[in-house]
């Protein structure tokens, strides 16, 4: 049914908290924010490590990588400016 190459590892608020360094009620209040996802089953929360790892980053490596992208498009970017430019 469910194995490792079809789920991620789960870890519990307290594991997280060991892993990040934390206090345990700071992963408590990021999971109540919403900056880390976590998913409750029964009392117990549990939280994804693609989750933890895009708590912490998430926006920077999407910016990162959109930073590359354009860098990497930029001569499309300026041959595209240029003839509207002439279109005018």
């Amino acid at each position: 049914m469910f194995n490792t190459k079809t789920i991620s590892k789960l870890y519990t608020p307290e594991q997280v908290a060991e892993i990040l360094q934390l206090n345990t009620n700071t992963v408590y209040s990021l999971i109540k924010r919403g900056e880390i996802i976590a998913k409750k089953i029964g009392k117990v929360y549990r939280i994804s490590a693609n989750s933890i790892f895009f708590a912490f980053s998430g926006l920077d490596a999407d910016l990162f990588q959109k930073q590359q992208e354009d860098f990497n498009n930029l001569s499309l970017i300026e041959k595209e400016l240029t003839q509207a430019r002439q279109g005018l």
